[in-house]
C-alpha cells in the first residue's frame, strides 16, 4: 500500500486571481477538495510544504490527511498545475476519499532481476512497454508500485501483465495482457546464434 501523510490547510474565503497571487506571495498554494457529493471546499496549502510532497514521488498516488480548520478530511491529488516559467506549485485539487473509494490511478512500474536474466546477460536488450500501469482500485489499497520480475527472462521472452501481481481487488483499466517488458536479441547476439546454429547443422 502506498505511504500517507498530512498537511495543514486552511479554509480560503475568497477566490480569483486577485486572492491567488496574494496567497502564493504569503507562501500558500490554493487548492479544491471536491467529491463525494459534497460541495467544493476552497483551501489552501503551504507551498514549500506540498512542493516538497510532490517531488518526493507518487504525489497521485498518496492518500493524504487535510487538517482544516479543526477538520480533518482524507483526500487523494487528482491534479496539479505548475507556472510554465518558473515551476512553482500554482494549484491542487484533492478528491475526498474513504478507505472503500474506488479510484482510478496510474501506479508506476518496478523493473527487477535485469542482472538475472539470461537473455541480458547474453546481450540481449530490454525494453519496458509500460512505465506505468492504469487501475481501478480501493483509496487504502494503492500500491507504491507494480512489480515486474525479468530475471526468468531469455531473449525473445516477454512479462505480461496477466502474470503481475495486483492488489486484491484491483482492476486494470483499458489494458489487454500486453508485454510490459520484453528482452530482444541486439545484432551482436542475433549474429552469434546464427553462427551457432550454422556450427550445429548437419553437414551435407
Amino acid at each position: 500500500m502506498a505511504q500517507t501523510y498530512e498537511l495543514v490547510a486552511s479554509l480560503r474565503d475568497r477566490v480569483g486571481k486577485g486572492s491567488a497571487r496574494t496567497l502564493r506571495r504569503e507562501g500558500k498554494t490554493p487548492a479544491v477538495v471536491y467529491g463525494d457529493k459534497q460541495p467544493p471546499l476552497s483551501i489552501a496549502v503551504d507551498t514549500k510544504e506540498t512542493f516538497l510532497k510532490l517531488h518526493a514521488g507518487g504525489f497521485l498516488t498518496h492518500v493524504a490527511t487535510l487538517k482544516v480548520d479543526g477538520q480533518e478530511i482524507k483526500v487523494l491529488p487528482r491534479d496539479y498545475q505548475l507556472d510554465p516559467v518558473t515551476d512553482t506549485l500554482v494549484h491542487v485539487d484533492f478528491i475526498r476519499v474513504s478507505d472503500t473509494t474506488k479510484l482510478t490511478v496510474n501506479v508506476p512500474v518496478h523493473i527487477v532481476g535485469q542482472d538475472k536474466s539470461p537473455g541480458i546477460r547474453r546481450g540481449g536488450a530490454l525494453t519496458i512497454a509500460a512505465h506505468e500501469v492504469a487501475l481501478q482500485v480501493s483509496a487504502n489499497a494503492i500500491p507504491e508500485f507494480l512489480t515486474v520480475d525479468v530475471g526468468g527472462l531469455d531473449i525473445g521472452d516477454a512479462v505480461h501483465i496477466s502474470a503481475v501481481a495486483l492488489p486484491e481487488g484491483a482492476k486494470l483499466v483499458d489494458h489487454d495482457d500486453f508485454a510490459v517488458a520484453t528482452v530482444a536479441g541486439s545484432a551482436a547476439s542475433a549474429s552469434e546464434e546464427a553462427a551457432e546454429a550454422a556450427a550445429e547443422a548437419p553437414k551435407a
